[in-house]
């Protein structure tokens, strides 16, 4: 009887995206904003947040679809805030109950980043430094650089789709 082998390397192939990460403590839609300004593009806010671990966190995007370069922009925040209440433990007369936030960040291993912008181009990218020295040049970023995306952990989190 003849054995058959299928070699599947080129059916799944590694999705390319080039990652930034920026450092800002600005919120959200002025960051978009001022993106929109300096590179030339028009994020716009997603109808929903992302939603992870069943609505415990959700994170604000913005997209915007370049039909002529056929890129898919997204900028994503890496943090989201929690608020819960706990019963305290102390004998009293009150019952008292403690305010408890948490930090949940969308990418784990990069706790220090505010916000991911994701450029999706299924060909080469080559605008990365200009992108870069452009963020650079906004007087309200700290910094901003590109991110080894083979080297991500949670890379499935940035599956926005």
């Amino acid at each position: 009887m003849a054995v058959h082998k299928l070699i599947l390397d080129d059916v799944f192939e590694e999705v390319t995206f080039t990652l930034v990460a920026i450092h800002c403590a600005l919120e959200d839609y002025r960051l978009a904003f001022l993106l929109n300004k300096h590179l030339g593009i028009t994020l716009a806010r997603r109808s929903s947040d992302l939603d992870y671990n069943g609505g415990k966190s959700t994170y604000s995007i913005f997209e915007w679809e370049d039909s002529k370069q056929l890129t898919n922009w997204s900028l994503v925040s890496n943090i989201c805030k929690t608020e819960s209440y706990q019963e305290s433990n102390y004998q009293s007369l009150f019952d008292i109950e403690e305010k408890i936030t948490k930090t949940i960040h969308l990418l784990s291993e990069y706790k220090q980043v505010d916000y991911f912008l994701k450029i999706d181009n299924d060909y080469n990218f080559n605008k990365e430094k200009y992108i870069i020295n452009s963020l650079l040049k906004i007087p309200q970023i700290a910094t901003a650089y590109s991110i080894d995306s083979s080297q991500l952990k949670s890379k499935d989190n940035l599956i926005f789709s």
